[in-house]
């Protein structure tokens, strides 16, 4: 099929509608005067100036070649032809006002719910404070979680099956755009009881590699975080325990089964109450980006952009 712009055999260059056809604002305004028998009234309901009104008739004239209106002292009557036209253009803005009401209906849907997906430690430490504030400011909106490692955030994105998603890592994930809205540091933790507790000296991040530890499983991004600062010294070894949540993670660490690398976000109680000792590391850092992220060419409207403008705010 040939595009509007395209030039067809023996006809030339096609000269698209939004040429041909006056705009709905003209349309209006011509039914205006129609309904009241005189440009100026048509104009102030309208909320132009009476020059303006008639500028914007002689210019629909001119791109349709004929005329639409007379004007006399007693007022404006539309000419034969403009009565025709009036006709034609109540059936193009009845249609407008059908496609308005349409897409206002699709922008009320889309604004009663938002669907999140995020990360485990964003999902547990930052997100339930930004709901609460946007429940302040969109009481009608439901809002549904999805809680799971950031790739799986990725694939729900992905999916269609969130509207606005939260991860942590070291970049974006493939086929997502984002936006970094804080910063957070990983940090090595073990029981009191935990020979590390009482060392006098800073473990060392070859030590740290080599050891066994209680870890989130690969696709969360502090696995991933920590796979790449140690990639460096011999890479992780074996973990000692493997679980899905930074709940579970800590409270394996707190009983004492070993030590674990975790966000300093989850685990601020537990250090000052002394239930887990920081351990500190010499020789790498465990610093990440926690990002807002969503399908690439697609911003964040509605709820969601009013969620991700919430977590700006928040230091």
């Amino acid at each position: 099929m040939a595009s509007v712009n395209e030039e067809r055999p023996g006809t030339g260059p096609v000269t698209p509608l939004a040429h041909r056809v006056p705009d709905l604002g003209a349309l209006e305004l011509l039914l205006a005067v129609a309904r009241l028998g005189s440009l100026g009234r048509a104009a102030r309901e309208r909320g132009i100036s009476q020059p303006a009104a008639s500028s914007r008739i002689r210019s629909m004239e001119q791109q349709l070649g004929v005329s639409l209106v007379e004007r006399s002292p007693r007022g404006s009557r539309l000419t034969d032809a403009g009565a025709l036209v009036t006709d034609w253009a109540r059936r193009v803005v009845e249609a407008a006002e059908a496609f308005d009401a349409g897409a206002q209906a699709l922008r009320g849907r889309r604004d009663s719910r938002l669907r999140v997906a995020a990360s485990m430690t964003i999902a547990e430490y930052l997100l339930p404070g930004w709901l609460i504030a946007l429940r302040a400011q969109r009481p009608d909106t439901a809002v549904s979680l999805l809680a799971g490692n950031s790739a799986a955030v990725a694939e729900r994105l992905l999916a269609g099956e969130a509207d606005l998603g939260f991860v942590e890592g070291l970049d974006v994930p493939a086929g997502l755009d984002g936006a970094v809205i804080g910063h957070d540091r990983l940090v090595v933790v073990a029981a009191p009881t935990h020979p590390w507790a009482r060392r006098r000296t800073d473990l060392t991040a070859a030590e740290l590699a080599a050891t066994p530890l209680i870890l989130r499983e690969h696709g969360s991004g502090t696995r991933q975080v920590l796979d790449a600062a140690l990639a460096g010294h011999g890479g992780l070894a074996a973990p000692l325990l493997e679980l899905a949540s930074t709940t579970a993670v800590k409270a394996a660490a707190v009983s004492g089964a070993g030590p674990s690398v975790l966000s300093e976000l989850a685990v601020g109680e537990e250090l000052a109450a002394r239930r887990l000792v920081e351990i500190p590391v010499h020789g790498t850092r465990f610093g990440r980006d926690l990002r807002a992220v969503w399908p690439s060419g697609q911003r964040p409207a509605g709820p969601a952009r009013q969620l991700l403008g919430l977590t700006r705010a928040v230091p």
